[in-house]
């Protein structure tokens, strides 16, 4: 299993609470901080537009 380097936590409004990793290979990871062990993984370019749709309000279903 590839390591990977977390973040310092990132907490919005309320108690919602993410981090983002990044593991050797490029891959980067969001996780939330009260399951450590369940994340989602995709290339950096992936995920940059997951937080973008979700910041133009595009994807706050997810949320």
């Amino acid at each position: 299993m590839t390591d990977i380097c977390w973040d310092e936590a990132f907490c919005s409004e309320g108690a919602n609470c993410f981090r983002f990793g990044l593991d050797d290979q490029g891959r980067a990871y969001i996780g939330s901080t009260t399951d450590t062990t369940t994340y989602v993984s995709d290339s950096m370019e992936a995920l940059r537009a997951l937080i973008s749709a979700v910041k133009s309000g595009a994807a706050d279903h997810l949320l």
